[in-house]
């Protein structure tokens, strides 16, 4: 069983920046960030492979949004900049124990408790 532990986010202007970090307790063979707005689905925002580092990005946040990750404190990181009105969500951070596909939300068995991030015009 992995747990996931989430800090970060809170309120920002339109073309500000935040950023989210996710500990994990035990291995993870890959993360993510989903977000979601209530009444509508959960959307996958990033991902990150542990070994590689190899990362894949929503459209929607390409070029704005960063993920990462420092293994040897089992944390990932997310760091948003350029943040817009839109990116308002609940954000959550998801992980996946062994190998396997990371791209929907059913491919996670992990999720934190979540963070609200809110961006005012």
């Amino acid at each position: 069983q992995v747990q996931l532990v989430e800090s970060g986010g809170g309120s920002v202007q339109a073309g500000g920046s935040l950023s989210l970090s996710c500990a994990a307790s035990g291995y993870t063979y890959c993360m993510a960030y989903f977000r979601q707005i209530p009444g509508k689905e959960r959307e996958a925002v990033a991902r990150i492979f542990s070994s590689s580092g190899a990362s894949v990005y929503a459209d929607s946040v390409k070029g704005r949004f960063a993920i990462s990750r420092n293994n040897a404190k089992s944390t990932v990181y997310l760091q948003m900049n350029g943040l817009k009105p839109e990116d308002t969500a609940m954000y959550y951070c998801a992980a996946r124990g062994y190998g396997g596909r990371c791209w929907e939300g059913p491919d996670f068995g992990y999720w934190g408790q979540g963070t609200q991030v809110t961006v005012s015009s």
